[in-house]
Formats: C-alpha cells, sequence, structure tokens
C-alpha cells in the first residue's frame, strides 16, 4: 500500500509540475510576467503557510536565512520572472523542453562549486543536454522567440542553482521545509511587484486570475508537498527519473489546453536535451562496479523479480 501511494505521489507531482506550462500561458494574458510571478508565489506562500504547522515545518536558523534568501531569490524569483517572460513568447510546451536540461546544469554547478567528482558522463551529458536547448532558442527564426527562449534557459540555471544551493540546508531540514523557506523569500523579494499585481488582478479575466490561483495553490504549494512525500520514501535517483515524464506530459496538456503542435526541430532538440539529462544520471551498472573490483559477473548471486 506504501509502494501505491508513492507512486500516487510521483503521478501526482509529474501531472501538476507540466500543467504548470501552458497555465502560465493562460495568465500571463491577464497579469502579465511580473505580476503572475508576484502572484503565484504570494498565493503558495500563503498556502504552505496554512499546512506548515499540520505538517511540523520548523522555523529556520538566523544563521541560514541568507543562504535561504539566496535560494528563494534563485529558485522562486528569478526562476518565476524569467520563465514568466520566455513563455510569453515560447509555446508552453517548448519551454518545459528547455527546463527539462536544469538536472544536467545542476550537475555542473555542483562540481564547479560544492566539489562534486566530474565524470566524463557529466561533462559530455551536459555539453549533449546544453546543445539540445541552444538548438531550440535559435530554431525559431524570430529574434522575438529566440531572446525569449534565452530567457528559458536562463530560468533553468536558476532554478539548477536552487538544487545545488540548497544542499547544505538539507543537512539540517527537510526537503519540504527547505521548499517553504524558499518560497517565503522568493515572495518577499517580489514584494515591490505587489502594488501593480494587485491593479491588474482587479481587470484581469476570470480565467486569468484561476489559472494563476491555480499555480500557486497545486503546482507550487501542493506540487513541493507530494514531492516530498515521494522522496522520502525513494531513493534520489528513482523519484528523479519520473520528472523526465513532465515535458512529455507538459506537451501534452498544452496540446489539449491550448492547442500547441510543436515543430519538428523543438521535438528533436528536447529529445537530445532529455537524451543529455539521462547521460547525467547514468550510473554504472553493478556488474561492471564489481568486476572492476576483481569479482566475476558471474559470482554474483542475481535476485529473482517477484
Amino acid at each position: 500500500m506504501k509502494l501505491d501511494r508513492t507512486s500516487l505521489a510521483l503521478a501526482a507531482t509529474v501531472l501538476l509540475w507540466a500543467s504548470a506550462f501552458p497555465a502560465i500561458r493562460v495568465a500571463l494574458d491577464g497579469y502579465g510576467a511580473g505580476g503572475l510571478s508576484f502572484v503565484r508565489l504570494a498565493v503558495a506562500s500563503l498556502a504552505l503557510a496554512v499546512v506548515a504547522p499540520l505538517l511540523k515545518v520548523r522555523s529556520p536558523r538566523g544563521r541560514d536565512l541568507p543562504r535561504i534568501v539566496l535560494v528563494g531569490a534563485s529558485g522562486m524569483s528569478a526562476y518565476q520572472l524569467l520563465l514568466n517572460w520566455g513563455e510569453i513568447h515560447v509555446p508552453a510546451g517548448t519551454a518545459s523542453l528547455i527546463v527539462a536540461v536544469v538536472p544536467a546544469i545542476s550537475a555542473l554547478l555542483a562540481a564547479a562549486f560544492l566539489g562534486e567528482r566530474l565524470t566524463l558522463a557529466v561533462v559530455a551529458g551536459s555539453a549533449v543536454a546544453l546543445g539540445g536547448a541552444a538548438l531550440i532558442a535559435v530554431a525559431g527564426g524570430d529574434t522575438r522567440y529566440t531572446v525569449a527562449a534565452w530567457a528559458v534557459l536562463a530560468a533553468a540555471v536558476a532554478q539548477a542553482g536552487y538544487h545545488f544551493a540548497i544542499k547544505p540546508l538539507l543537512r539540517r531540514y527537510t526537503g519540504l521545509e527547505v521548499a517553504c523557506y524558499a518560497m517565503w523569500a522568493g515572495t518577499v523579494l517580489l514584494l515591490p511587484l505587489a502594488p501593480g499585481a494587485v491593479r491588474t488582478a482587479l481587470n484581469a479575466p476570470v480565467d486569468a486570475t484561476l489559472a494563476a490561483v491555480y499555480l500557486g495553490v497545486l503546482p507550487s504549494a501542493a506540487g513541493f508537498v507530494v514531492w516530498g512525500h515521494a522522496v522520502a520514501r525513494l531513493t534520489v535517483t528513482a523519484a528523479t527519473a519520473a520528472l523526465y515524464l513532465v515535458p512529455v506530459v507538459a506537451l501534452a496538456v498544452a496540446g489539449v489546453w491550448l492547442g500547441e503542435r510543436p515543430r519538428p526541430v523543438e521535438l528533436l532538440g528536447g529529445l537530445i536535451g532529455i537524451a543529455g539529462v539521462a547521460l547525467v544520471n547514468r550510473r554504472p551498472r553493478p556488474e561492471r562496479a564489481r568486476t572492476a573490483a576483481g569479482t566475476s559477473p558471474r559470482a554474483v548471486p542475481t535476485r529473482r523479480r517477484s
């Protein structure tokens, strides 16, 4: 039963995070990039503040506040602003393909700043993934599209910065707690956009407002909660493997909701990017590891699958 709940949590995370890309396109029509960024984070922060006592979220230590502000600025504020601005000209499904290269960028940043091992697979995979994203960016043939696509890639870099910057915090707090702290910090940093967002909300179409609220409550707030549930019960490798499905589902949802049809070159760039991420996350087979240690693969007992 526990496995079923974990699988449902992963499926819910994929669906929620994938649906965010087309929802952004709908909300942008009424709020613009800045207004939507603030409204989404504010709604998510409020929702998380309501459930934080139930989820036993602790208060952060004072010495960790500078890093919390940093991760909130990169993973929440900058990511929202860049992604929302980029999606003004880049289709939702295409944006999801670009953002899919985040794990590859995270691996490079972790190697550069955290001293993690930089293997040939990480270097090659990151180069392939970034090449796929670059192919999407230059394939538009329109200056506005190209600039917007690079903005989406910059959002991916900001999100990758968040992933490696939170590692020291995860030694002292749960993943859900770190997500709450970052969400709240990111919202505070965008407070200068609040007056404009409020004025915009008064005249925004109903569907744009519903999309903005949906983004805050479900993909942002609920998405982090169910993701934390899944990650707590699986290895990081097993959990993150499910995220390969996010751009696939995003393309399907955008096709049904918005009628988007990505061009073949965009799909090709997306496939190249996902292939690069897969290479980054590639793990050596146990048989090879044991052989390298001097043990014959035949001497390793096999497990019967149930």
